[in-house]
């Protein structure tokens, strides 16, 4: 039990970590909103509200995880294997998605949506039961870099901090 004390104290920490450096980053994009990105079609400001949407995107994950991982193996595994097959139209839906997106959690509405995000990860990750912790699903690893085949509740809950940090090096604003 004290180790899953510890690991819910170490994710609730990484939340709060991307929290502050989010409304840091938010502070020194200065004109820099615009600039491309590296390595990515987006801007500046579309690639940091894609930073907050993966925050959004486990909230759902871990709804996900919670029911699958209550399920027979082969019913995750099954759902996972039809998503990557749909992995094409994802990426396109999840680059338009974002571009659209960044016009209504624009820079000035996306910290605050940061900031609800992640207290909603935090109260859910506090009350999240421990034996829940060690369950999982299948995922579509095709998806994003950082989903594996086979993820924990736990794991679900680091993940968006992995996403942030990958993403975060991508950016281009000048004072960061």
């Amino acid at each position: 039990m004290a180790e899953s004390l510890t690991d819910r104290a170490a994710l609730a920490a990484d939340l709060e970590r991307a929290r502050s450096d989010f409304r840091h980053l938010l502070a020194v994009a200065d004109d820099d909103w615009n600039r491309p990105t590296q390595g990515t079609r987006w801007t500046n400001e579309q690639l940091l509200f894609h930073m907050v949407f993966g925050y959004m995107v486990v909230r759902r994950l871990l709804f996900l995880v919670r029911l699958f991982g209550r399920l027979p193996d082969r019913v995750s595994r099954g759902f996972a294997r039809m998503l990557d097959a749909a992995t094409r139209p994802f990426h396109a839906i999840n680059y338009y998605g974002s571009c659209t997106a960044a016009l209504v959690y624009n820079r000035s509405r996306m910290g605050k949506k940061m900031d609800r995000e992640i207290g909603k990860l935090r109260r859910s990750l506090a009350s999240a039961d421990d034996g829940a912790f060690g369950r999982g699903m299948h995922y579509p690893p095709g998806w994003d870099p950082y989903f594996r085949g086979y993820m924990t509740l736990a794991d679900v809950y680091g993940y968006p901090g992995q996403h942030y940090d990958h993403h975060r090096k991508q950016l281009t604003l000048s004072r960061m």
